[in-house]
């Protein structure tokens, strides 16, 4: 994909895409974080990476660029955060102009998911380990882009199994 191609990526086109040893990064995009998580190079394990501070686009991108680099990172998760319903509102727009910004600089495809209950799934994890509230504040965007992350793990790997049950069965 060229820089600055809208077109909305799918599992399967983000898997086709990927090399072997080449990691996915998941962000989770707040008002004022931005939480990252980071796929082992098998792509089986996410781990909570770190959480940066929003500022103005460029040098985000400054710092998101220098991650991707460093960790031979090939494609973006962004948790795309859906009201309840299913519909979309002021923050899913926030999160797809963010996107579009990233596709105008890069070509790395970028793959949405949808992230309901993410912050509510990484807040209870935190608290089964007993974090303070202090600590849970300073992890709980990077923890949330985990989940967000390992559910596309999870069904990149449930994909691969299903395309090799099809040809075992061809």
């Amino acid at each position: 994909m060229k820089p600055g191609g809208a077109e909305e990526l799918t599992i399967e086109a983000l898997k086709a895409s990927l090399g072997p040893g080449e990691r996915l990064l998941g962000l989770d995009l707040g008002e004022k974080t931005v939480g990252l998580a980071l796929s082992d190079v098998e792509r089986r394990i996410a781990t909570a990476f770190r959480t940066l501070p929003r500022r103005k686009f460029r040098e985000d991108w400054a710092e998101l660029s220098a991650i991707i680099a460093q960790h031979r990172v090939a494609g973006l998760v962004l948790g795309l955060p859906l009201n309840m319903d299913g519909s979309s509102g002021p923050r899913v727009q926030a999160t797809r102009t963010y996107a579009r910004n990233i596709r105008l600089v890069s070509p790395i495809p970028i793959l949405f998911w949808d992230e309901r209950l993410s912050t509510v799934a990484a807040e209870r994890a935190l608290l089964s380990v007993d974090l303070s509230r202090a600590k849970r504040a300073a992890i709980i965007d990077a923890t949330a882009a985990a989940f967000i992350l390992q559910g596309v793990l999870d069904r990149l790997r449930h994909e691969t199994r299903r395309m090799a049950q099809e040809e075992g069965e061809a």
